[in-house]
Parts: structure tokens; sequence; C-alpha cells
């Protein structure tokens, strides 16, 4: 089990392939593991070396109950490209982890030879920023919700229309999210960095080649918002993947991949 010492902390990581380095950040309470599911198959499989880590707040790597921010997180990133001696390498992030892929292209963009952003947004809107101050609530509150109930509403957020319309597959997505249900202080921590601060202006800032990737049936980003960020990074393209929502990269992985290999091979 593989740790860097970045920014006083362990940070876990995992490394699988050879060839050009691509590193994949994950979204809030998310371990690097769900990206072997889809995508770290077909990167390897496409000749690149993948690089998984689990962000600080996520055993094993450090949780660091006390808070941090999102610039934290991309300086763990950059402090675990610095570690393995990578760079640039090209990135792939998704919500919480596209804000990460996002500050890291700002502050340390040498780092960084192509990015994707996926379920990204540069600014929040009231309604996820009313859902955000909701959940806050609820855990400084103490409510601890069933496991069912939350796994049922994790698929209502999460999942497209056309996937929670499919009895079997909609049971197994509850079933699974049950199971895999995470709680502790790291995720909390993580879940404090929402609603971020906006973002839309600095992104003109940004010089790295990014691809932004939007769902169209995400209820938790909204696509609009993916498309202002795209038209907000110079030079940046953009794509609607449809019958997909907040997790488009495990409904839809086929084309998820397909976006982003033609755009690293660009």
């Amino acid at each position: 089990m593989p740790f860097a010492a970045v920014n006083g902390i362990r940070l876990h990581y995992e490394d699988v392939g050879s060839g050009e380095p691509v590193v994949l950040v994950m979204g809030t309470a998310g371990s690097g593991r769900i990206w072997h599911m889809h995508q770290v198959p077909a990167l390897k499989a496409a000749g690149y070396r993948v690089i998984t880590l689990d962000n600080r707040g996520i055993p094993p790597t450090d949780e660091c109950p006390e808070g941090f921010t999102v610039q934290d997180l991309a300086a763990d990133v950059a402090g675990l490209i610095r570690h393995l001696g990578l760079g640039p390498v090209r990135l792939v992030g998704t919500s919480m982890g596209a804000h990460v892929g996002r500050e890291l292209a700002l502050s340390r963009p040498e780092l960084l030879h192509r990015m994707v952003l996926m379920a990204a947004a540069a600014r929040s809107d009231a309604l996820r920023t009313a859902l955000a101050h909701a959940e806050h609530s609820l855990s400084e509150g103490g409510v601890r919700l069933p496991a069912r109930y939350r796994a049922v509403v994790r698929a209502m957020q999460t999942l497209s229309p056309h996937t929670l319309d499919d009895e079997q597959a909609v049971t197994d997505w509850i079933d699974l999210f049950e199971m895999t249900e995470r709680e502790g202080p790291g995720i909390r921590a993580q879940q404090a960095l929402e609603p971020g601060r906006d973002r839309l202006a600095a992104c003109a800032g940004i010089r790295v080649p990014c691809h932004v990737i939007a769902f169209a049936d995400d209820l938790i980003t909204s696509p609009a918002r993916g498309r202002e960020l795209a038209g907000a990074i110079p030079g940046a393209s953009f794509e609607l993947i449809g019958r997909a929502g907040h997790f488009g990269y495990l409904e839809r992985p086929e084309e998820v991949n397909e976006s982003i290999l033609e755009f690293f091979a660009g």
C-alpha cells in the first residue's frame, strides 16, 4: 500500500501501467478505487500509466478533521506528482476533483499537460448552495439518517432518469450505495468545501489545454454551469453526454472514456 509524504500528511495512491502519466482525482467522499471500475482499465489499455489517489479526508490517507481547502487538495496532488518524479501529466478530475484540477492549473500549470474536468463548475448557484447548507445543518446537528434512506436519496440525486427507470439497475445501485456508504470527520471536512468560492473570473487565467465534460441529467452540477466553465477557460472544449447524471463516468463509461482518450490524443 504506497503512501507519499506530502504537505505534512500521508497520501495514499495507486500507480499502474506504463507510458505517459495520467492522474485521476475523485470527488467528495469518493475513494480513488472508484476509477478502477472503468477509467483505469481503459486508460491502461490505451498505453497510459495511471495514478489514482485518496484525497485528504479519505482513509487510508490522513483525514485531517480540522478542515482544509481546495487549494490544500491541489497542493497534495502537486506533491504527489513531484514525489513520483512526474510532470507534466494529464489529469482527470470529477466534481470536487475537477475543482482540484482547476486550482492546480492556476497555481502549478507547469505540472499539467492536458486536463479533463467532469461534472464541474466555476461557481455555485442558489439551488446547489441551499443543498450544501442543508447538508451542513444535518451534519452539524448530529442527525444520522438510515443508511437505506441515504442510499435512495443518493441514487435520485446522482443517477439519470434513464437509470432510475430501470428497476433492476436502480435496485442494484441502491444496494451498492448502501454497502459503500462512508462517513467520518474527513468526509465531513470535504463536504464543508461546498459551496465553493466563485472562481469564474479566475478561470480566464488557465492556460492548460482543457476539456469539460458535463452530464445532461446532472442534478448536482448543472450542465449549464459546465458550459459556462468551458466558456471561461481560454480555448477549452466542451461535451455534453446524454442519459447520465452526476455519476456519468459510471453510468456511461464508454462515452466518457472515448471523450477522455480523444482529447488526450489531440
